[in-house]
C-alpha cells in the first residue's frame, strides 16, 4: 500500500472516535431537521449524508472514474428534502456539492440531483404519478444504489462499462465504432483517456432523467412506468428537461412479482432515442435521431435469508446505428452480501459484459466493444446509526486494455443525518 493511500485510510479511521461520540447529536439534529404543521398534516424532513472517499487506480481510469493520475479524493455531501401534505401529495428533492456527478478531478460544485411531486390518489398505494426528475423504474439497483444502503462503492458493471457508443454522432462505420471503445490493445491511455467523456455505457448509473411515471402494486405485483427525455445511456448534462426535447421520450416500465418475503422479481424493458439533436445534421438524408433508439431487455432478482442477501441483474441492449445496424451487447452482475455481525458485513460481486460481432473491416468479425470481467470486495463496518466505514477492491480483467489486467482500491467513510 502506497503513502498517499496509507494517508487516505489514517484520514478516514482518525475521524471514527469523534462520530461515536457525536451520535447523540446527530439524533438532536434529526429532531431539528424535521418540522410539522397543521396537526401533522404537513411535514417536511431534512436528512443527508457526508462520504469521503478516495481511489488508488491504474490508467486509464475503469468505468465513471475521471481521472488521469493514480489517486481520486472524492468528498460528497448529498442532502435530502422531503415533504408530505396530508395523504395524498408528497414532494422531495436531492442536491449534491461534490467533484462531479461521476468521481472526478474537477473543482467542488453544487447540483441538483433530483426533484418531483408525487399524487397517491388512495392510501393503499396501487397507483401513484409522479412529475420531475428522477431515478429510473428500470431494475433493481436503484432503489439502492445510495453510499448507504449500496454494499460497495461503485455501481456495477452495467452501469458504469463505457461502449464505444458516443451519443454527440454516430460513427461511419463498424471499424470506427471499434476504434471509439478502443478494442484494439495498441489504444493508448491518453487517448482514450481523452474520449472518455464522449462514450456511454448501457444504463449511466440511477439515470435521473426528467419525466413522469406512474406506478403501484397489486397483491403480489407491482409495476412502474415512465415517459422520460433522454434514454437510459445519456450523460447526466442532458437529464435535465431543456437539455432534451420531447420530440423522441424514452420510454421504460418494470413488472415485479414478490411469491413471498424472500424473493424479489422483476423484468424491465425500455426504448429510447440515444443520440443527442446535434447528431441529425450528421444521419443519413430523411433519417433523425428519434430513427435510431437503444433498446433495453432487463431481468432482476433479490433474495434475503436471515444474514445472507443476494442480487443479480442482466440487460440485454441494442443499440440502433446508422449505416451499420444493430449493435447488441449483454451485461450482469452476481452480487451476495453476508453479515457477519449487526455492524459487520461483507460482499462480494461479480460481473461480466459481452458484446456481439460486427465487420471488422477486413473481411472479418469481432467484437465492437471491450469485453471485460470483474470481481469487487467490499467489507464494511458500521460504527454507529450514523457513520460507516467502506473498503473495496476491485479486480478488472480487460484484455483490450494496455495492461490486461488492473486493480482499483477505494475506501469509503460515509456519516448520515
Amino acid at each position: 500500500m502506497n503513502s498517499r493511500r496509507v494517508r487516505l485510510l489514517g484520514l478516514l479511521l482518525a475521524l471514527l472516535p469523534a462520530a461515536r461520540g457525536a451520535e447523540d447529536f446527530f439524533e438532536r439534529l434529526d429532531q431539528a431537521l424535521t418540522v410539522s404543521a397543521f396537526d401533522d398534516r404537513a411535514r417536511a424532513r431534512l436528512s443527508g449524508t457526508l462520504d469521503l472517499e478516495g481511489y488508488a487506480l491504474s490508467q486509464p481510469s475503469p468505468g465513471l472514474l475521471y481521472t488521469a493520475g493514480h489517486a481520486l479524493f472524492n468528498p460528497r455531501l448529498s442532502t435530502f428534502l422531503d415533504v408530505q401534505l396530508g395523504d395524498q401529495f408528497y414532494a422531495f428533492a436531492q442536491a449534491r456539492a461534490d467533484r462531479g456527478f461521476d468521481p472526478s478531478d474537477e473543482s467542488f460544485e453544487p447540483r441538483l440531483d433530483e426533484y418531483a411531486v408525487r399524487f397517491t390518489p388512495s392510501r393503499d398505494g396501487r397507483f401513484n404519478v409522479q412529475v420531475g426528475k428522477f431515478a429510473t423504474v428500470v431494475g433493481h439497483w436503484v432503489s439502492r444504489h445510495g453510499s448507504w444502503d449500496n454494499p460497495f462503492i461503485t455501481a456495477p458493471l452495467p452501469y458504469e462499462h463505457l461502449t464505444g457508443i458516443w451519443d454527440i454522432a454516430p460513427p461511419r462505420s463498424a471499424l470506427q465504432l471499434q476504434n471509439w471503445a478502443h478494442v484494439l490493445p495498441t489504444s493508448s491511455p491518453a487517448l482514450e483517456y481523452a474520449e472518455k467523456p464522449r462514450r456511454t455505457p448501457v444504463i449511466w448509473g440511477p439515470s435521473y432523467a426528467s419525466g413522469i411515471s406512474v406506478f403501484g402494486h397489486a397483491g403480489k405485483f407491482d409495476y412502474a412506468a415512465e415517459l422520460k427525455n433522454a434514454a437510459l445511456s445519456s450523460h447526466p448534462e442532458v437529464w435535465t428537461a431543456r437539455r432534451i426535447p420531447w420530440a423522441d421520450p424514452t420510454v421504460s416500465a418494470r413488472l415485479g412479482y414478490r411469491p413471498n418475503a424472500m424473493w424479489n422479481l422483476g423484468f424491465s424493458a425500455s426504448s429510447g432515442a440515444y443520440l443527442r439533436p446535434s447528431a441529425d445534421p450528421l444521419l443519413p438524408p430523411g433519417q433523425n435521431r428519434g430513427d435510431y433508439r437503444e433498446t433495453v431487455l432487463a431481468q432482476d432478482v433479490a433474495f434475503a435469508w436471515h444474514h445472507v442477501q443476494l442480487w443479480s441483474e442482466i440487460y440485454h441492449a441494442r443499440f440502433e446505428i446508422p449505416r451499420i445496424g444493430h449493435a447488441d451487447t449483454t451485461a450482469y452482475y452476481v452480487e451476495a452480501k453476508y453479515k457477519f455481525t449487526p455492524r459487520f458485513f461483507g460482499a462480494m460481486r461479480w460481473n461480466q459484459q459481452l458484446f456481439a460481432t460486427l465487420p471488422d473491416g477486413k473481411g472479418g468479425r469481432a467484437a465492437w466493444g471491450r469485453e471485460v470481467w470483474r470481481i469487487d470486495f467490499a467489507p464494511t463496518y458500521r460504527f454507529t446509526p450514523q457513520t460507516q466505514l467502506k473498503l473495496q477492491s476491485s479486480l478488472l480483467h480487460d484484455p483490450s486494455g494496455p495492461q490486461g489486467h488492473s486493480l482499483t482500491h477505494a475506501a469509503q467513510f460515509t456519516l448520515r443525518f
